[in-house]
């Protein structure tokens, strides 16, 4: 394992100049085509850096507009929406939500071999897939095809599926990405997700033609799998932490404990704290992100000022600092304790489980 410090800061984009540059009407229009209007965002919003609250105020500013800022701000309330999922349902990376996957027909530790190689033959989802290994990062209506092939055409899990992706998304979020994935398989919707070549190539911006998906939607629904996903690939993903820091020297101010969730330079900004960001092996067990997903993170935090790197289990480190004043910011994954201070929802008047993502987002329409 590598000392925490021989990370290097990220300083690619910075989320104040990419807030700045927010379209949010060309978001709108073209955000489901690969070469449309995103914001980049995501992965900034996913670590805790900014929140889904923070870019609904800088772009309401003096007011809000339905015509100009819903499609948006419904695309960033899907997040808390998942994140309130997420309470309700802490098992959810696991456990089918609503129902059981429709079109099971395989081990559920196994994953296609051609997803995990790019080699499906569906030109766009194929460089997609080296995208992501190169960028850690995989549009959002790529990675809707993606599930479906490999759990309606191919018959795969949703849990080894999302848990490949989830490995290697610099803006992997569990919530998200697990709700996502059940979603497109019909484990928490009422239907599976289905897209034909003629769909990928109109958003994509490809002309295939001749592939497996080429063909009507009737005939998709039917299909048996396509020799192209007939050859398994047993999913092994690990993540190696770095080695940390060990526990504080001194323990003279209150502590304020990071995560991987929370990255915020600004939180508690000017306040005399040790600043802690907490790895815990057990969470990395059971998320793991690959080296390069690691990297961005520890980049991230080395921008929050004098941040000490605790490498264990909470537990351990309470036990390691008996007279900490602990306080965190709440995440469903995550059960510390000390004092939790709330995450900065969009809307934090409407709360629990609710079905479908219309029924909150009519609720949080009060609100605006």
């Amino acid at each position: 394992m590598q000392n925490w410090k021989t990370f290097r800061p990220s300083h690619d984009l910075h989320p104040d100049h990419l807030l700045d540059e927010i379209d949010v009407v060309q978001y709108g229009r073209t955000r489901n085509f690969l070469q449309g209007s995103v914001t980049a965002l995501s992965p900034y919003i996913s670590r805790g850096i900014i929140s889904t609250r923070m870019v609904m105020e800088r772009v309401i500013g003096g007011g809000y507009n339905p015509y100009r800022h819903e499609k948006f701000l419904q695309q960033l309330a899907w997040r808390d929406y998942f994140q309130r999922v997420l309470q309700s349902k802490p098992d959810l990376d696991r456990v089918p939500i609503k129902q059981p996957q429709l079109s099971l027909r395989n081990d559920i530790h196994v994953i296609p071999t051609a997803i995990v190689h790019g080699s499906t033959g569906v030109v766009a989802i194929d460089q997609a897939i080296q995208q992501l290994y190169t960028d850690g990062w995989m549009h959002n209506h790529v990675r809707m095809y993606v599930a479906s092939l490999v759990t309606n055409i191919g018959g795969y899990s949703w849990q080894t599926g999302g848990r490949w992706m989830y490995y290697h998304l610099l803006d992997a979020d569990i919530a998200s990405n697990y709700c996502s994935w059940q979603w497109i398989s019909g484990a928490f919707s009422s239907k599976r997700y289905l897209a034909n070549q003629d769909n990928i190539n109109k958003y994509s911006g490809s002309r295939q033609s001749g592939s497996f998906l080429d063909t009507s939607y009737e005939t998709l629904e039917l299909m048996d799998v396509p020799p192209v996903f007939q050859d398994n690939y047993s999913l092994d993903v690990k993540t190696s932490l770095p080695e940390g820091d060990g526990p504080l020297k001194e323990l003279n101010y209150p502590v304020a404990l990071y995560n991987m969730y929370n990255l915020d330079p600004k939180w508690h900004q000017g306040k005399d704290m040790h600043r802690v960001l907490l790895l815990e092996p057990s969470h990395f067990d059971a998320f793991p992100v690959s080296e390069k997903v690691l990297a961005w993170v520890m980049g991230q935090a080395a921008l929050i000022p004098e941040i000490h790197v605790y490498v264990g289990e909470f537990s351990q480190f309470v036990k390691d600092h008996p007279r900490a004043d602990i306080v965190y910011k709440e995440h469903p994954i995550f059960n510390y304790h000390g004092t939790m201070e709330s995450r900065d929802w969009m809307f934090p008047e409407v709360t629990g489980y609710f079905p479908s993502f219309f029924g909150y987002w009519k609720r949080c329409q009060k609100y605006l």
